[in-house]
């Protein structure tokens, strides 16, 4: 009994480093962020819109690159579908993928809510220097990027949006 136990102890001390360690598209984020936060964001420019082109003067905006057969994208869409509707006054959610319009409009699950478009020609993910997918931009009605990476991580949730909106309208009272 006392060996089975050692053993597990040990497979479980071994194995911890790993479920430690960040993903590449992680770490690609983390300097991302360390390039581009609260630096004026490029021009916004999609080759084609698949909703109708959105009014962003005076918003917010979440600019989600992604792609219909990217796993971890199709599972961010429920959730970036939850947050264009909660924050609808201050924050336009702006899905833009690489892929051509037949594509993605092809994928029938899960139903994204909120503006899409596409841009095969990937001119803000270039500029970016984007490596993966799926990643997000943040960018405050000033221009200016509020955060960047990888949106699957701890640091980037509804209350963090929620927080940096309410700042920058404090910010803008004063």
């Amino acid at each position: 009994m006392m060996k089975r136990f050692l053993l597990v102890f040990a497979v479980i001390v071994l194995a911890l480093p790993t479920f430690a360690q960040k993903s590449a598209a992680q770490i690609a984020g983390e300097k991302l962020r360390e390039k581009w936060m609260n630096q004026k964001a490029p021009e916004f420019v999609v080759e084609k819109w698949l909703t109708k082109e959105p009014k962003m003067k005076g918003k917010f905006i979440l600019v989600d690159f992604w792609g219909p057969s990217c796993g971890p994208c199709r599972k961010l869409i429920p959730e970036l579908n939850e947050w264009s509707k909660l924050f609808k006054k201050d924050l336009l959610v702006i899905g833009v993928a690489p892929n051509k319009e037949e594509s993605v409009r092809k994928m029938k699950e899960p139903v994204i809510e909120y503006f899409s478009a596409i841009d095969t020609q990937q001119r803000m993910s270039k500029i970016y220097g984007l490596k993966f997918y799926p990643m997000a931009v943040l960018i405050d009605p000033d221009g200016i990027v509020r955060w960047i990476g990888y949106p699957s991580t701890e640091d980037f949730t509804k209350e963090f949006v929620k927080k940096t909106i309410d700042e920058y309208k404090n910010q803008k009272k004063k």
